[in-house]
């Protein structure tokens, strides 16, 4: 059975247009790495596979936060848009999904990243009115 991390690595490979196949071994070997399976330009370009796109590039370009050396506050700034990415692709998932356990673990992911962004806001928050 593949764990939590597993399943999402698997869901970010096929929402990136990656076969799920080649996405297991690589998984399996490499941990969460996937490389492009060689069929990938020739599936159909679906709703789901357009929303995929369009959240994972989202999510890349707020990623690219400007690091300012504070280790702490920079991985809570670069990790907002992180969960944020995370709850757009699960979204994705309870919109056009059927498998009614990927459905569950996406509306988990979705309950539990918009808690962990609220504690890392929160966190920022407390921070700048300590500066």
């Amino acid at each position: 059975m593949i764990g939590i991390n597993g399943t999402l690595a698997l869901m970010v490979a096929t929402a990136a247009g990656l076969t799920p196949p080649a996405a297991s071994a690589q998984h399996a070997q490499h941990g969460t790495s996937v490389t492009r399976g060689a069929d990938a330009g020739k599936r159909a370009d679906t709703p789901a596979t357009r929303a995929y796109r369009a959240a994972n590039a989202k999510m890349h370009g707020a990623m690219d936060v400007a690091f300012t050396g504070d280790a702490d506050a920079d991985f809570m700034r670069a990790m907002i848009p992180h969960h944020e990415g995370a709850i757009a692709m699960a979204e994705i998932e309870l919109r056009y999904g059927r498998d009614p356990a990927v459905r569950r673990l996406a509306a988990e992911v979705v309950a539990t990243q918009r808690r962990e962004i609220a504690e890392m806001r929160a966190w920022l928050a407390r921070r700048e009115t300590r500066k």
